[in-house]
């Protein structure tokens, strides 16, 4: 086995295990808020998780050249204006259909790969990857009133646009930190990983302040306040993006983050098995296509 997929599998794991801590944030700190508590609280873990990569090894930084600043900076707000454009998305009353093609993430970013870096793929991983994602379309509007013809229909709606376009931000960010770690003129997978993810948090962290203090002054002391789940959060979440700079650096990002998503099967097997929760044949039918979709890459791709 390729050694990108264990360490995608455990970036996908932090990341389950962030998201769930992040709940307890809720009520307390608004959306942007509670985002920027993930930014503020895993900086300083990615500036010295750098520094002990560069000293055991006993590099230096690289020089950081006017290709990999673009591409770090690009993806760092890139990223910001995801988060952002999904707590838009939830704004809409008919969210669940922008949600769903929101979930179309894996097929952008094989796109973005392509056009941006000229990352290619077999046919047997673009197969994969439309299946894939077609597992995730399935999931999510499993538990809806969506049906196949409503999302043909509403292909050219707001909400539709919006879910597009969210899942354009997060598949051309992904694309742009694994160009960023290219780029960089000299380092192994490990050097260019961490220096990619430390700047990365620096712009986001700093930004994120920016807007916090110019339009919601209050929740910059209220993300200070909350520090015992913030820190909880911020060190899940930096252990999470180690893994997976790590992996779109080794790895085509459009195959990181369709085997990622397996996530959603570990999270599918908590639900059935320990909280009892009932499943319907969508939701089976999804997580099959998923499970697919990964076995493909894995074995084919």
């Amino acid at each position: 086995m390729d050694a990108w997929v264990p360490i995608t599998i455990a970036g996908a794991f932090f990341q389950n295990l962030r998201s769930a801590l992040q709940k307890h944030l809720k009520g307390k700190l608004s959306d942007f808020g509670s985002a920027y508590a993930r930014f503020c609280y895993a900086v300083p873990l990615a500036v010295i998780y750098c520094w002990l990569i560069l000293h055991f090894q006993d590099a230096d930084l690289p020089p950081m050249e006017g290709r990999f600043l673009f591409f770090v900076t690009a993806g760092a707000l890139l990223q910001m204006l995801f988060t952002w454009m999904l707590v838009w998305l939830f704004s809409f009353s008919n969210f669940a259909v922008g949600t769903t093609y929101s979930k179309t993430e894996t097929i952008q970013i094989a796109v973005f790969g392509y056009l941006i870096i000229g990352d290619t793929m077999s046919l047997w991983s673009i197969l994969a990857i439309v299946i894939s994602a077609a597992g995730l379309m399935a999931l999510s509007v499993a538990r809806s009133t969506v049906t196949v013809k409503t999302l043909f229909t509403s292909l050219g709606s707001k909400p539709a646009l919006v879910g597009i376009a969210t899942g354009a931000m997060l598949g051309s960010c992904v694309v742009c930190f694994r160009a960023a770690a290219l780029s960089l003129p000299e380092g192994d997978v490990y050097v260019r990983s961490a220096v990619t993810l430390a700047l990365t948090l620096i712009i986001q962290t700093v930004l994120g302040a920016v807007w916090l203090i110019m339009r919601e002054p209050g929740q910059l002391t209220a993300v200070l306040k909350n520090w015992r789940w913030g820190g909880a959060v911020g060190v899940s979440g930096v252990v999470a993006s180690i893994f997976w700079f790590i992996a779109m650096t080794m790895q085509n990002a459009a195959y990181v983050r369709a085997v990622g998503q397996i996530e959603l099967v570990f999270t599918f097997i908590a639900s059935y098995f320990i909280f009892k929760e009932r499943t319907n044949q969508i939701e089976l039918l999804g997580i099959g296509l998923i499970v697919a979709g990964i076995v493909i890459i894995l074995l084919l791709g």
